[in-house]
């Protein structure tokens, strides 16, 4: 507070308490149609702003110019509402001005208020041609502005010239403060176009907004002129009443707008973004009051009531729009550009549409919120059964308020939502409904997403499962085949061998016949040989296809089979399983992986013992062989296929059964399968 001092605090109160009584006695007691647009239009907006601005940076020559305006305004208003009100002599019980001030008193409060109106404009042009940082830059600025402060004898020098008061009253105030703003404006766009020469970009960026105010500022002064043309009266009036302000809202919005945008004021302002709006906000709807509001009180002096509140809801209305579009220009510099709570959904929507990764989902909803209702900070976290933790944050989460939404699927927790307050206001119903409303899709979006990876997994397994069918039919064809080879070599080798020697000693024993000599040895070797080939192609019967399985059923076939072992198969079955007969194709898969699994028994096991268990249960056959021989290492059967193990699996998934082979070095081995089966008949049926 020291480094503002003291004659800046001075006028910084004296303003604020000059408005206050100002306004107090424009809006009561006198004609509301001249004061309070002035009030909220032009001394408002130049008070606040330039009370801004020197709060910040009381040492800037532009925040103290523009504090000076509005205070010098507030000032001059004061005097001259003052001077009004004794002249009207309302509650002070006095006739005229002449009974309560001389005329030399009335001449003092007239001409202070004339030089205060006179220093306000010469304020207005020193403040817009020294922009951006009030300084003199180039040379002839110093001694233009300065000399400038030379017209504040006007109102000293015209009086006694004998000039009349009412014309001194034009020249003092209402040429200058309708031209200066433009001659502030042409001053700015000289200085910028020397500083584009000099190389001074700060200064030269001006250029446009310098030129856009030059155009705007004369353009209302040429309008203005047409206020001293008519007096009082007329549309003239009431235009220049209207654009009377403009300059100094124009001014105000863009000063604190600079300072917050592009560091104008040579400091980093740290505010709060409402306060910046509302400040705004005050600032444009002061400009909109004011403005419909003398439309309405002008036309209410010259219209009958009725037509006079028609033109003053008219005046309302078309002043709606551009207030409406100001706020919303300011609410998006200020704040950046919101999406509303329609476009917040839609677009997340958009997102949900390609939401096939949580990892990403999660931080495009974080941003999402943030940006969409201005949090200062958010945290999503999605997951649930069956699929990772995704996590997203912006912002820098801080102690304080929080918000927690979780994202209910059914009556399962899919993630949760955790969000920090606005920057701009509090959090609204309308906030909460939104955030519900996305919560809700974003669980939808991660049930979704799980569904998405149970269908892949799924079809994943599918595939496999297709693959491993594709291999097994492969491996159960080539094993047909081998098989048709085999039988065919044993057949060609070894049985159609031994009957092509049958058939020769028959031929043997035939001569023998003829000659007279002795066939008995002779058909007795004939009669052996013929029992043995009947022994072998019984044999190869049983191979194919055992005669004792199709007749008597699965029980009696293993059995048959376990008693022709050379080492001790011992068979448990129930009673009851011995009299049923199940499907065909699982008796022969079930046979063919007992005899399959005591084949290698035989071969790699090295076992003392061998048992086999046969049970039905839950419409499942279980078939068990078990050794206590060397056993391997069984977590490779799969991938190796050794030991006969691969058809064993094939037959038992051709029937939709399962394998399991449970094996340890020096522990034994133990084959348990577990085949589809419903009972086709029983045996004595």
């Amino acid at each position: 507070m020291e480094s503002r001092g003291w004659p800046m605090r001075i006028a910084a109160v004296s303003g604020g308490l000059c408005l206050a009584w100002a306004g107090l006695i424009g809006s009561i007691h006198l004609d509301s149609r001249f004061t309070l647009p002035w009030t909220l239009g032009a001394v408002v907006p130049c008070y606040f702003a330039g009370l801004f601005g020197w709060w910040y940076a009381p040492a800037h020559p532009v925040a103290r110019r523009l504090l000076l305006i509005g205070s010098l305004l507030a000032v001059s208003m004061a005097l001259r509402y003052t001077a009004m009100l004794l002249s009207l002599g309302v509650g002070w019980g006095r006739e005229d001005l002449e009974a309560i001030l001389p005329p030399a008193e009335d001449l003092v409060v007239l001409m202070a208020s004339e030089v205060i109106d006179l220093a306000v404009s010469i304020l207005v042009v020193r403040l817009l041609a020294l922009l951006p940082d009030g300084r003199y830059r180039f040379p002839g600025e110093r001694a233009l502005l300065r000399s400038m402060w030379a017209l504040l004898l006007l109102p000293v020098v015209l009086p006694p010239a004998g000039v009349r008061a009412g014309t001194v009253g034009y020249v003092v105030f209402y040429y200058p403060e309708a031209w200066f703003p433009g001659l502030g404006a042409l001053l700015l766009v000289i200085r910028a176009l020397r500083a584009r020469a000099a190389g001074q970009r700060d200064a030269a960026r001006l250029l446009p907004a310098a030129t856009a105010g030059a155009v705007l500022f004369l353009a209302r002064a040429s309008a203005r002129l047409f206020r001293t043309w008519q007096g009082e009266d007329g549309f003239f009036y009431l235009l220049g009443t209207v654009l009377g302000a403009l300059p100094y809202v124009v001014i105000s919005l863009c000063v604190v707008y600079a300072a917050f945008r592009y560091r104008l004021l040579g400091v980093d302002i740290v505010l709060r973004p409402s306060v910046v709006h509302g400040t705004l906000w005050l600032i444009i709807n002061s400009w909109y009051l004011g403005m419909a509001m003398t439309l309405g009180l002008t036309a209410g002096q010259y219209l009958p009531i009725g037509l006079a509140v028609l033109i003053a809801v008219t005046a309302t209305a078309l002043f709606q729009p551009l207030r409406a579009r100001l706020n919303r220009l300011a609410e998006r510099r200020v704040f950046g550009r919101r999406l509303s709570s329609f476009e917040l959904l839609v677009q997340f929507g958009t997102t949900l549409e390609h939401a096939y990764d949580l990892r990403r989902l999660a931080p495009q909803l974080a941003l999402c919120l943030k940006e969409g209702l201005n949090l200062r900070w958010v945290r999503v976290r999605l997951g649930g059964s069956g699929l990772p933790a995704a996590l997203g944050a912006v912002g820098e989460q801080l102690p304080g308020p929080r918000g927690e939404f979780p994202l209910w699927y059914g009556d399962e927790v899919l993630g949760v939502i955790e969000f920090g307050p606005r920057t701009d206001r509090r959090f609204t119903p309308e906030d909460h409904d939104v955030v519900e409303t996305l919560a809700r899709q974003a669980a939808l979006a991660v049930h979704n997403v799980r569904l998405t990876a149970e269908l892949a997994s799924r079809v994943e397994e599918v595939q496999r499962q297709t693959r491993e069918l594709q291999a097994s039919r492969a491996r159960i064809v080539h094993a047909q085949d081998s098989e048709r080879r085999r039988i065919e070599r044993r057949l060609h080798d070894g049985i159609q061998q031994e009957l092509v020697a049958l058939v020769a000693k028959l031929r043997l024993a035939r001569n023998r016949l003829d000659r007279g000599g002795d066939v008995l040895a002779a058909l007795t070797e004939v009669q052996d040989d013929a029992y043995r080939v009947i022994d072998e192609l019984r044999e190869v019967a049983h191979g194919i296809h055992p005669p004792v399985l199709t007749d008597q059923g699965l029980v009696a076939a293993v059995t048959s089979c376990a008693r022709r072992m050379p080492v001790p198969v011992t068979v448990h079955s129930a009673a009851r399983l011995e009299r049923l007969r199940l499907p065909l194709d699982v008796e022969e898969s079930a046979f063919y992986l007992v005899s399959e699994a005591l084949t290698n028994v035989i071969k790699h096991a090295a076992a003392n013992r061998v048992t086999i268990r046969l049970a039905l249960g839950a419409g499942r056959l279980s078939v068990e062989v078990a050794d206590d021989g060397v056993g391997f290492a069984a977590e490779h059967t799969r991938t190796t296929g050794g030991l006969g193990l691969t058809g064993m699996r094939d037959r038992t998934e051709a029937v939709g059964g399962t394998l399991r082979i449970t094996s340890r070095p020096g522990a034994g081995t133990t084959v348990h399968a577990r085949l589809p089966a419903r009972v086709r008949e029983e045996a004595g049926a």
